[in-house]
Parts: structure tokens; sequence; C-alpha cells
């Protein structure tokens, strides 16, 4: 009789922690039958904090994530690369950044590091990125892993002037697969959670580099059409 209600006390723990872990990881895309059952680009919009930003993100082969995120900037192309590229000052302004900086930098290509936070639910943990970058300003920068925390981290940073004529579309792309242990889903939550912290970042550092040329130009057009003392003496 113990026997069998310890048997049954171990079986109640063991669906109770498959369910557990079902209610933290909801779907594991990654497994064959879902992937026959649904289609492996899932997109999210934002919410009100990050509002206009987008996100997809989709299952590739290997255990590799593919992510795209987009916004819209009130900025010029020029403000906008001004601000992905600023790797020395990113630790401020982005969130979840330790420390960020430029190693190297030969007029052709750049190098970078980036250290973070990043998880979801219990699972946090620090990593560590260094950066190969190439581009063609200010339209497109291309990124790839030479050093750190990911077996696949590459895409590229695109710039588009928006049909508006007034602002900017800034895209990310990129393919991800961690170094360490998380499964496809994890992956896809913490891109979906902080990818749009990134965007909302870039997107305020260049409009507010916008802003603040525009306030330039408009003080300077105000003292140009005062008249001067001497001439307000003349009259």
């Amino acid at each position: 009789m113990r026997h069998r209600i310890t048997t049954l006390r171990c079986l109640f723990m063991a669906i109770v922690a498959i369910y557990g872990s079902l209610a933290l990881f909801p779907a594991k895309a990654s497994c064959q039958n879902d992937k026959k059952l649904e289609v492996p680009v899932r997109t999210q919009q934002s919410d009100n904090d990050h509002r206009g930003i987008t996100v997809q993100t989709s299952d590739l082969d290997d255990g590799v994530t593919g992510v795209v995120g987009k916004v819209y900037i009130e900025a010029s192309p020029k403000h906008v690369w001004a601000a992905i590229t600023d790797y020395n000052n990113h630790k401020s302004f982005v969130p979840k950044l330790i420390d960020s900086g430029l190693i190297s930098d030969n007029g052709r290509e750049q190098v970078m590091f980036e250290r973070g936070k990043t998880g979801i639910f219990l699972f946090r943990k620090t990593v560590y990125i260094k950066l190969s970058l190439q581009g063609e300003y200010p339209k497109r920068l291309d990124f790839h892993q030479i050093e750190g925390d990911f077996k696949v981290y590459e895409g590229d940073w695109l710039i588009e002037r928006a049909s508006d004529g007034k602002g900017s579309i800034l895209t990310f792309r990129a393919k991800i697969k961690p170094d360490f242990f998380a499964p496809a889903m994890f992956v896809r939550k913490v891109q979906q959670n902080d990818l749009p912290m990134v965007l909302a970042a870039m997107k305020k550092r260049a409009e507010s580099a916008e802003g603040s040329l525009r306030v330039a130009r408009t003080s300077s057009l105000k003292q140009s059409t005062q008249p001067s003392a001497d001439s307000a003496i003349a009259d």
C-alpha cells in the first residue's frame, strides 16, 4: 500500500512538473508536429510604450532563430545611422546593456563589443558578443559575431527613406543561435521582448538628434532675420 501511494505521489509530481514547464514554455515550435500544424513566422505588435514597432520571429534550420524588427523614425537616415553606430554610448541609452564600445576601426571594418542582460521568467543570463561590422553609409550595416556567447549571430541594419519623405524606416534582421542551452521558444520570446526596446531606444536617440538640429536651425534663422542694433538706431 505504501509503495502504491509513493508511486502515485511521484507520478503526480511528474505531471505537475510537466504542466509547469508547459506554462513557462507553451508550444515548442521546433517540434516536428508543430511545424506541420502552424506557420513558423510569428508577428508581434508592440505595446503602447513601443507603438509602431513590429517584430517577427521564425524557426530556421539547425535550431537557428530568425528575427526581423521594424520601426518608423521621424529623423533623417544620417541621424538613424549615427544612433546605431554610436557603440561607445549604446550602454547609456539601450536597455539591458551593461557595457559597450568600439574596439577598432580601419575605415573599412569596425569591431565592437557589447555585454548585456537577457532572459525571461526565472531564466536570466549575462551575454557577451564581439561583432565585425561593415556597411554602406547611411543605408546598410552588416554584422556577424567573431567572438562571444552565440554559435550564430549575424544580420544587418537597413535604413530607408519613409514614403512620407519626413522620416526613415529602420529594419533589424538577424539569425541567432545561442552557444548555451536555450530552447527555440525561449530565444523567440527574448527577441520579442528585447528587440522592441532596442528599436525604441534607437528611435528616441535619432529623433532627439533630429529635434536638436531643428531647434538650432530655427534659432539661427530667427537671429538672421532680426534687425541689428545699428540698423535699429539708424531707423
